[in-house]
Order: structure tokens, then C-alpha cells, then sequence
């Protein structure tokens, strides 16, 4: 068997990654309470809501920018305040959705394809499509599951395992029936 039999298309592979990680995502933003929304740990940082925002809306929000080719960089980065768990979890939900509709449309060829950002008229990013989704699709949306786990402890709300045990349960795979 030669290494080209077992390789899968690149967005095939970002999508089963994503489908591991989704529900591991979905079990830390569950666990944020309902009365600290508005909770932050530093008057730098974002508010407890604003955070479990971002994280529900980054990969949907990743794949609809790379789908243009050059894409605009945001002029800011607006972080909302959602109301309520409820909310963030059908952001969630529709990210989720998103996901799985739009990063099967990337074959090999436009995931290898030069990437580029403009900002202001300027280009300020230029690489392969699939190294921008794998940096900030996939790896930036890791950095802020873990910065949200340490809100979580903060809060002293259970903090879930991810891909290990965490200090309050096991994973799936550790667990006992």
C-alpha cells in the first residue's frame, strides 16, 4: 500500500478532525453559567459571553472569509454579548452546520491554491489556502477552548476533558460504565 492510498483529500481530513472536536467544544460552552455572561477574569479580557461567542462562530466565520479569493480582512474584530447560553449555542449549532456545508466544496486543488489578505488595499497574508484554515480555523480555535477552560476554573465550573482527562473527569474512552 503506497502513502497516496491512505491520504485523504485535505478538507476531508480538516472535516473529521472537526467532527471529533465539535462535541468536545459544545460540552465546555454548555457548561458556561447563565448568570456569568458577563463574568471576565481581567478588565482586558472579554467577558465570559463574549469568548463562548467567538469560540461557537470561528470556524464558520474562517471558512465564509477564505471562500473569497483575495479575501478583506475585517476592519475590527466585533465580539457581541450574547443574552443568554442559549444563544451561543445556536450560533453554535449554525457554525456547526456551516462547517459541515462549506469545507466539503474545497477540493485538494483550492485548499493547495495561494491564499491571499488584503488589508487596506495591501496584501498582509499570502499562503495555501489550507494553512490558514488549519492555523486559524482548527489551531486558533483550540487557543481559545483552552483559554476558556481557564474561565471555566476560574468560575469553578467542571471543566470537561478534551483530549486528555482533565482535573474534574476522564474522557469517554477512561470512563467506566
Amino acid at each position: 500500500m503506497s502513502i497516496a492510498q491512505v491520504t485523504a483529500p485535505t478538507a476531508q481530513s480538516f472535516q473529521a478532525e472537526f467532527e471529533i472536536q465539535a462535541p468536545i467544544t459544545r460540552k465546555f460552552l454548555e457548561r458556561l453559567p447563565e448568570d456569568k455572561l458577563t463574568w471576565k477574569p481581567h478588565e482586558k479580557s472579554m467577558t465570559a459571553g463574549q469568548l463562548a461567542y467567538h469560540l461557537a462562530t470561528v470556524p464558520a466565520g474562517v471558512l465564509r472569509l477564505v471562500q473569497n479569493n483575495p479575501a478583506q480582512a475585517p476592519s475590527s474584530f466585533n465580539f457581541p454579548q450574547p443574552a443568554s447560553r442559549q444563544e451561543i449555542l445556536t450560533a453554535f449549532d449554525n457554525s456547526v452546520a456551516a462547517v459541515r456545508d462549506l469545507l466539503p466544496t474545497f477540493d485538494d486543488e483550492s485548499m493547495n491554491e495561494t491564499w491571499r489578505l488584503l488589508a487596506g488595499g495591501r496584501e498582509v497574508l499570502v499562503q495555501p489556502r489550507a494553512l490558514f484554515l488549519r492555523d486559524v480555523m482548527l489551531s486558533h480555535w483550540y487557543q481559545h477552548r483552552g483559554q476558556f477552560c481557564v474561565y471555566l476554573r476560574l468560575l469553578n465550573v467542571a471543566v470537561p476533558a478534551s483530549w486528555g482527562p482533565s482535573a474534574d473527569e476522564l474522557p469517554p474512552f477512561m470512563q467506566t460504565a
